[in-house]
């Protein structure tokens, strides 16, 4: 079969558990086409093809002998910020260019235990840091729909493997958008869950009270598949919430779009730089839901000025402390004959961090030295309970609330946006890493170039299940989830 990469993955599943084709087939098929693709795309960082056929060969023995998941067999690409056993694993970084695990990070065990096939480990940019993946040691992934655009980041090489049909899906991470806005730009459904719902274990660390893990699809439903196996309590991860798992897929048709109360914040939608297409397909989307049985509500969200400052002194503080460790002593990149242990503390981070990783690290340094910590850094944690509180007070009144994922659709590469300009780009998705709410991105159309434009839907805490649901439903009323750049079209 050809077209093996046009099935969802309730297809993939059905199709292997009825045996009309099998796992090796399946994984064949995906290697051939990261082989005759992705040297336009770089999506991958490192192909794992002898341990994905292996891997392929156990799941089909599992199907064989009746002890399959729904998942058994189906491939995935794992964002390279999960740690793999006995596979390199760089989050994107010079600095971790010849690290491979001695474990598995939580979600890539709980993969394997569902049987998924892991094709290999995808682009980001360095350590999570960024919106473009450009800053990646391994260079700039390309977006599938205009190559010579970015695919959005921090989890750009996920979201680019999954559009050029590289890979059924992906997992990636979310800090301050690095699910939804890649998946905008590249024409996905990504779902940055609740904080605290998805294992952190094992997952290299930018902004611990941030970071989520999440998956990236083509669809609601595929990625509804995803979550069923990555969510849950891990006694390894602090700060997992320990509360019962949804089952997503079951819970795909339980929110009815019908008398669901949208909210729309007024301040969203007159954002300077908000793009005239992007703001359009959004209001567009929003009309087609308030057709399904949806009410739009205005509401007035009062913190929005505070989101980007806020978020840029809590996240690179928090990065400054979580990459001390890289220090060219116990694992990862060492500087060549240092004199003494400045030296070798100087020049190892100097020359295994990238420029905007260092930055980040600068600016949070900074804020938490001493003669500032309190002006900036505990300022700036109660701003962020405010703007918590914002949401709260919003969702006294709303079920979900409706924004852009992101102000424009993708950027050229090499734009060399200034790094305000860069970091005012995530206005519309901070905030819910800030209060630790689930949001999800859903293609809803195409600019005047072609390029993709996503809706942000924003739950309440441990709606995951409603806003999969919400989008479900959508996607069953409408095609954009379907439509292919024409570089996925390509047969292996």
């Amino acid at each position: 079969m050809t077209d093996l990469h046009r099935l969802s993955i309730r297809e993939l599943s059905e199709g292997l558990a009825g045996a009309k084709f099998s796992s090796r087939e399946l994984t064949e098929h995906y290697l051939k086409r990261i082989e005759k693709i992705d040297a336009q795309v770089q999506s991958y960082v490192t192909v794992t093809a002898e341990q994905a056929l292996a891997q392929a060969d156990a799941a089909d023995a599992a199907i064989k002998a009746g002890h399959a998941t729904a998942l058994t067999g189906v491939p995935i690409a794992h964002k390279d910020i999960f740690c793999t056993q006995g596979i390199k694993t760089t989050a994107g970084s010079k600095m971790l260019d010849n690290f491979i695990s001695p474990y598995d990070a939580t979600v890539v065990a709980k993969g394997k235990a569902a049987g998924l096939v892991t094709l290999g480990k995808v682009n980001m940019d360095e350590f999570a840091m960024g919106s473009t993946s450009e800053s990646s040691y391994f260079g700039a992934t390309k977006n599938p729909w205009a190559l010579d655009h970015v695919p959005g980041g921090s989890s750009g090489g996920s979201a680019a493997a999954v559009a050029a049909d590289l890979a059924p899906f992906a997992t990636g991470t979310d800090t301050g958008g690095s699910i939804r806005q890649p998946a905008s730009f590249c024409g996905l459904t990504g779902l940055k869950p609740t904080y605290g719902r998805v294992s952190r274990f094992g997952m290299i660390a930018y902004a611990s009270s941030l970071d989520q893990g999440g998956p990236m699809a083509r669809s609601a439903e595929d990625c509804a598949y995803l979550m069923n196996v990555m969510a849950g309590h891990d006694a390894k991860d602090s700060t997992s919430v320990e509360k019962d798992v949804d089952n997503y897929v079951a819970n795909l048709n339980g929110t009815s779009v019908k008398g669901l109360r949208i909210g729309i914040p007024k301040q969203y939608f007159n954002v300077q730089g908000l793009d005239a297409d992007v703001k359009a397909r959004v209001e567009e989307s929003l009309k087609k839901l308030e057709e399904m049985g949806a009410t739009l509500v205005e509401i007035d969200l009062t913190m929005t000025d505070a989101y980007v400052p806020t978020y840029y002194l809590i996240a690179p503080a928090e990065a400054s402390s979580n990459l001390s460790r890289f220090d060219g002593v116990r694992y990862g990149y060492r500087c060549e004959d240092p004199k003494d242990i400045m030296d070798l503390y100087k020049r190892s981070r100097s020359e295994g961090f990238g420029k905007e990783v260092q930055q980040r690290i600068l600016i949070g340094t900074y804020a938490l030295s001493a003669g500032y910590y309190d002006a900036y850094y505990v300022k700036a944690q109660k701003v962020r309970r405010l703007i918590q509180q914002d949401f709260l007070k919003a969702f006294e009144s709303v079920d979900v609330i409706a924004a852009p994922s992101a102000p424009t659709t993708a950027y050229r590469i090499g734009a060399n946006l200034s790094p305000v300009e860069m970091y005012l780009g995530d206005i519309y998705t901070i905030a819910v890493n800030l209060a630790g709410l689930p949001a999800i991105n859903a293609p809803v159309g195409f600019d005047k170039d072609n390029l993709p434009v996503g809706l942000q839907l924003i739950g309440n805490y441990w709606s995951e299940s409603q806003l999969l649901s919400v989008v479900h439903q959508y996607q069953q009323a409408t095609d954009w989830h379907t439509k292919r750049a024409a570089i996925a079209e390509e047969n292996a």
